[in-house]
């Protein structure tokens, strides 16, 4: 079998640390959370492999606010990431979330893209105009984008996966590495989807690539939006 020798000698990315060795490693109680440590981690991201769908939504709550309140990335931001990231193929990812027959890794993949996006590209160039030294290295906020290659492979799976929910929240999740082979989704999503905030993430991917993403119908603006009636990190109310 011939091999390409371009990769030769290239340093092999890290991969994704199993799920339990993340739990187990970590010294939660040393990170900083918007209120305090992360010392009750643990428990919460535990409770997202149960096989009750009302308590992986309400941990993914929980989670959304211990380590990313306010939409901002905090030390103990990355582990939780890495974590959530372990366990897209865990069989407790395919439970049905309540009232909707969309697997909870439809939910996981949200939350992956929800708090890349707090250090995308977009977001920290912004910041970084006011706080010069916001993304040196060393600090969390650049801590946590060395991880998206890492992060992107364990998405990159579901980019083709049969589910279409599933699907469409891995492809929003890997925007956030900005990889050009992605255009493909991100235009499906731009002209299919029915999510306003999604086409709106897929055409800024478009139109940074240098593709055309002028031809969409309308869509509606917003943000992310995780309230209690959206897609977003709370899935308890029927869709009324």
């Amino acid at each position: 079998m011939n091999h390409s020798r371009s990769n030769a000698g290239a340093p092999r990315e890290p991969d994704l640390p199993p799920y339990q060795v993340v739990l187990s490693e970590t010294d939660w109680g040393s990170l900083e959370t918007p209120f305090g440590n992360g010392e009750d981690l643990p428990e919460v991201l535990s409770r997202l492999l149960t096989p009750d769908p009302r308590v992986q939504v309400n941990a993914l709550s929980e989670l959304g606010e211990m380590v990313g309140h306010q939409n901002t990335i905090y030390e103990a931001t990355a582990p939780a990431a890495m974590y959530v990231a372990g366990i897209l193929t865990h069989p407790a990812a395919t439970t049905p979330r309540p009232y909707r027959n969309v697997p909870i890794r439809a939910a996981l993949l949200s939350w992956l893209a929800s708090t890349a996006y707090d250090a995308s590209d977009e977001i920290a160039g912004r910041t970084e105009q006011h706080f010069p030294d916001f993304l040196a290295p060393g600090t969390i906020v650049a801590s946590f984008r060395d991880l998206r290659p890492m992060l992107y492979r364990a998405v990159s799976p579901f980019l083709r996966d049969s589910h279409e929910d599933v699907r469409e929240a891995a492809v929003i999740a890997a925007l956030a590495e900005h990889r050009d082979h992605l255009a493909v989704h991100a235009r499906s999503i731009l002209d299919t989807s029915g999510n306003g905030h999604n086409q709106r993430v897929a055409q800024k991917a478009l139109e940074a690539w240098g593709h055309d993403a002028t031809d969409s119908g309308p869509f509606l603006e917003g943000s992310w939006d995780w309230g209690p009636h959206s897609d977003g990190r709370s899935y308890l109310e029927p869709p009324f």
